[in-house]
């Protein structure tokens, strides 16, 4: 078989471009790989912070008015309640959407690697805020799997996996051309598809 309408330059030049510009994500997503293969051998130590206190009346204030007047079900902060608790807290919502009820706010601030949370009592102004960071691998292991990475990530791993289909192919048109000169090309490629097939037959749990 022969790709004579396919140069070889053109070929190497779309591999070699496709696994640079794919080589640090597959760096990562193998490394991960890994660490979530053996996640209940990696011991994660959590660190969590805690605020429990009340706010001051005219933050309780903006809140109770931008309740009564949009009555809202699901919407973001107010941009004054969110500066004040970025500089007296050091609590960054942004336009984080929370939950409002009669009784309280509350809201939810999932990320990679942690989790956070913050609810604020209407009637009384407590506030309570918890933080939980669960470390470098925890947070490379989310990435791997999308977990609250938002939009812009997802993209990426779109147009990786899209990099990584061209590194492939290309390499796979390479055996095909330089075939006559590797006699071990096919069955080493053969071998390749034959080990996770079989495993995935004989060893994975149906």
């Amino acid at each position: 078989m022969k790709l004579t309408f396919l140069p070889l330059g053109s070929l190497r030049q779309w591999h070699w471009m496709s696994s640079a510009l794919c080589l640090a994500g597959m760096l990562l997503f193998t490394a991960t790989g890994i660490t979530l293969n053996h996640a209940g051998q990696i011991e994660a130590r959590p660190s969590v912070e805690y605020i429990e206190q009340v706010v001051p009346d005219e933050v309780l204030t903006l809140l109770l008015q931008h309740h009564a007047l949009d009555n809202p079900d699901q919407t973001a902060l107010p941009a004054p309640v969110r500066a004040w608790l970025n500089e007296h807290l050091n609590i960054s919502v942004s336009n984080r959407i929370a939950e409002w009820s009669e009784e309280e706010i509350y809201l939810a601030m999932p990320r990679p690697g942690g989790d956070a949370w913050l609810s604020i009592d209407l009637a009384t102004g407590e506030l309570i805020y918890e933080n939980t960071s669960r470390g470098v691998i925890s947070y490379l292991n989310d990435l791997h799997k999308a977990r609250h990475t938002g939009l812009a990530w997802s993209w990426f791993i779109d147009l990786f996996a899209a990099v990584c289909l061209v590194f492939c192919i290309t390499g796979l048109l390479l055996l095909v051309r330089q075939q006559s000169a590797r006699p071990t090309t096919w069955p080493a490629t053969a071998l390749g598809l034959l080990i996770p097939v079989l495993i995935a037959l004989l060893f994975v749990h149906q």
